[in-house]
């Protein structure tokens, strides 16, 4: 059997295929141009090279026409064959039922994404794609970029600085939640701030920071330039609830993870920052490579429908949000 890579060495034009196909059936090399709007030379040119490639001669003149060789009549044949099948993988759409799919799709998630978003995310899965397998990696924006491009995730949820173009991107997010707000998370039982909490009261406190550089700077160091008394550097904000819980810490959290949190933990308390913090949207990003794979596609019209929905209020939420 002859090898393909042989095949695709000699640069074999497949349009040639087509160009044969309305020639044998038009019989005529002039009334071939006029169906394919190109000129006769060029339909000429077309068969030359053709017939070079077979090694063998496809037509021979009858009349005032063209009829096929021996050759020609079985490439005919072949040609017609498989032809309509190259150009229907060419341009439909492959069929996608995520209620029969067992592929695997990747997603990275950033921080509190897991505990917010996820959980939902599988439940939705398990109703509507039951089969489907959903591996999640850990993101940041300092990793998010690499993982994409080396392809090993499908899809990120996070925020992201510039990237390059072939990663696309979309704003995600509660409709009722500033992107990325941050708010002072404390338990108001052991962590006395002033109401409303001010500058001074703020930096008066022992802070927890998620650090994924695994220092004690936080955002409130990148962005402002001060300093806080840092007790405790995590590298994930789910080690923060517990830590805040029973305790006279307080963490700078983004509001929508505060909610989160103060679901199960009304007693907890999330008070307006008294600075000014820089905010960057919450993106889902996604590389080219992936935007027409079904499954992938699929996953991301969930989390699209669910991101604006991930955080509603607690009971007590709005009181304890407005530090009241």
């Amino acid at each position: 059997m002859p090898n393909i890579n042989d095949n695709y060495g000699r640069d074999f034009d497949l349009n040639l295929l087509r160009v044969f196909v309305v020639v044998a059936e038009e019989g005529s090399l002039t009334r071939a141009a006029s169906r394919l709007y190109v000129t006769q030379p060029a339909i000429s040119a077309s068969m030359r090279r053709l017939t070079t490639f077979v090694g063998a001669e496809l037509f021979t003149r009858q009349g005032h026409g063209l009829v096929l060789t021996a050759r020609g009549t079985a490439l005919l044949e072949a040609a017609r064959q498989h032809l309509p099948q190259l150009v229907a993988a060419a341009i439909d759409v492959p069929a996608f039922d995520p209620s029969q799919s067992t592929a695997t799709v990747r997603i990275g998630l950033s921080g509190f994404l897991e505990a917010v978003l996820l959980p939902q995310l599988v439940q939705r899965l398990r109703t509507t794609a039951p089969q489907m397998r959903l591996v999640v990696l850990r993101v940041h924006f300092h990793t998010v970029e690499e993982m994409l491009l080396s392809a090993k995730i499908d899809i990120a949820v996070s925020v992201a600085d510039e990237l390059p173009r072939s990663i696309q991107r979309q704003t995600i997010g509660p409709r009722d939640v500033p992107q990325q707000h941050f708010v002072c998370l404390h338990d108001p039982r052991f962590a006395k701030l002033s109401r409303p909490l001010t500058e001074r009261s703020y930096f008066a406190q022992e802070h927890i920071v998620v650090s994924y550089a695994g220092d004690a700077r936080g955002i409130v160091e990148d962005t402002v330039g001060k300093t806080r008394t840092v007790r405790v550097s995590v590298p994930a904000f789910s080690y923060v609830p517990d830590l805040v819980d029973g305790s006279n810490l307080v963490a700078t959290i983004p509001e929508l993870y505060a909610r989160h949190i103060m679901r199960t933990r009304p007693h907890l308390r999330a008070s307006p920052l008294p600075i000014d913090l820089e905010r960057s949207e919450l993106e889902m990003l996604w590389s080219r490579v992936t935007d027409n794979d079904p499954p992938s596609r699929f996953i991301r019209e969930l989390v699209a429908e669910i991101a604006p929905r991930m955080s509603g209020r607690p009971n007590r939420a709005r009181k304890h949000a407005s530090g009241a």
